[in-house]
């Protein structure tokens, strides 16, 4: 057992997890005025290309998929996790006034504008690599197997509820409008994160004296572990159990991200809905999503691999898609309403299922690199959401424009995301399998000294 495991085998209470989730909540905040008002304003009130704020969202991700595994090995040599978490969420708060305050740039003189933009969206990106990572580590090396699934459920809504309590506030605070005072609201939302941030991880880690071995786990946490970053990585990305994750998280979250920009304009383009029902619809979708996390984080506790609930979360899931493609064909609101509830409860379990079994395969290794594979997968994600969102509505106007069909081209893109989920429950599977052969491989060899004995 590695220092930095000896020192969390104790693990955390509900308490002091539902704090950590807290700061994830605080990320969400920040980061949903770049994907929400900032984006709006920029279409909107400044009448530019919808193209401006996907590259900034784009850039955004692209940062994180190289700077999480990096920052992720450099939270494991240092020992402690907390300032990293705490620096990241400065970071943060930094980047989201940044964007913010490019807006009134943008509109006198586009180009220094975007460019601001886009290096504060960058910054944005490197504050959330730097918070996020060390953070889900945290709570993977820190939770009991018990804890995971609630663990992951906690983290996800938080942050959900983080995202809904910054737009109503936002919201109410920006009328009327103008580019100080939505500066202003992007300041105090991520002052208010940094201090949330401090509260939440105060105390969770032991102080460096009274956990002398920590102090030099950068040097020693295992006889095995390689120091350098690109070594590290090699080493990881050779373990099969986590290169088959990582795959696993990609395909998933490719077809989890490419519905984000399309499942609205589908209920307009196919049933009429209005912007105001459509909006009702996708806070259904969230409903539902909320309903499958605390069902699963209650029911995986106790029953079942985590991996066998994220494959379970993707199948129903692409079978929720496949009635979505036939939603179309003569089926009512209220029919497209009961398939998009039952979508989200399906996403909903699969976001538990694979954050818990993220936890589970990072917090169970005992090499001391629990932030480097949480970098890893998280990158894995990254690409996904960057990818995913822009081919999914791209995929809608390809395939709109050969079929000369609106609904087709939404149809063709349901059934593309069913088939990547079927792929991904598949993924899933044969990761619990591996994971219940090692496991069983592991029990045998430390049986193995005692039967030998004489």
């Amino acid at each position: 057992m590695t220092a930095r495991h000896a020192e969390t085998a104790a693990g955390l209470g509900w308490g002091q997890l539902a704090r950590l989730g807290l700061v994830q909540a605080a990320i969400g905040a920040v980061v949903v005025l770049l994907t929400t008002t900032v984006n709006r304003v920029i279409v909107v009130e400044l009448a530019l290309p919808a193209t401006i704020p996907g590259v900034l969202v784009a850039l955004h991700f692209g940062v994180q998929l190289v700077l999480r595994p990096r920052l992720g090995h450099a939270s494991d040599r240092s020992g402690r996790r907390t300032p990293w978490i705490v620096g990241g969420l400065l970071v943060c708060a930094a980047g989201g006034v940044a964007v913010a305050a490019a807006l009134p740039v943008m509109a006198r003189n586009l180009a220094l504008g975007v460019l601001l933009a886009a290096l504060a969206s960058m910054v944005l990106g490197a504050g959330v690599s730097a918070a996020g990572t060390p953070l889900l580590a945290l709570m993977s090396e820190r939770a009991r197997p018990s804890q995971r699934a609630g663990a992951a459920a906690i983290t996800w809504i938080l942050m959900i509820v983080g995202i809904i309590c910054t737009a109503a506030i936002s919201g109410s605070l920006l009328d009327p409008f103008s580019f100080g005072r939505l500066t202003l609201i992007a300041a105090g939302i991520g002052g208010a994160g940094v201090v949330i941030g401090l509260l939440a991880t105060l105390g969770v880690e032991r102080t460096p004296r009274e956990a002398a071995p920590v102090a030099v786990a950068p040097a020693a946490a295992t006889d095995q572990a390689p120091v350098g970053f690109r070594e590290a990585l090699a080493a990881v990305w050779q373990e099969p159990a986590a290169r088959l994750f990582a795959w696993f998280v990609f395909v998933s979250m490719f077809a989890y991200s490419a519905q984000d920009l399309i499942l609205e304009p589908f209920a307009g383009v196919a049933f009429g809905m209005t912007p105001g029902e459509s909006t009702r619809l996708s806070g259904m979708h969230h409903g539902g999503v909320l309903a499958g996390m605390v069902a699963t984080a209650l029911l995986g506790s106790s029953r079942g691999q985590l991996r066998q609930w994220a494959a379970a979360g993707c199948a129903l899931s692409a079978l929720a898609y496949g009635a979505l493609v036939a939603t179309p064909l003569g089926a009512s609101r209220a029919m497209l309403t009961g398939v998009v509830v039952a979508l989200g409860a399906a996403n909903g379990m699969f976001a538990i299922g694979s954050i818990g079994s993220m936890m589970a395969l990072t917090g169970d290794a005992e090499d001391g690199r629990a932030g480097l594979r949480l970098g890893v997968f998280g990158a894995a994600q990254a690409l996904a959401y960057a990818v995913g969102t822009v081919a999914g509505a791209a995929g809608v106007d390809v395939a709109r424009s050969l079929l000369d069909s609106a609904v087709a081209g939404y149809q063709v893109v349901f059934l593309a995301e069913a088939l990547l989920f079927v792929g991904a429950a598949g993924l899933a599977l044969r990761s619990a399998s591996r994971e219940r052969g090692v496991a069983v491989f592991r029990r045998r060899a430390e049986l193995l000294p005692a039967v030998l004995q004489p």
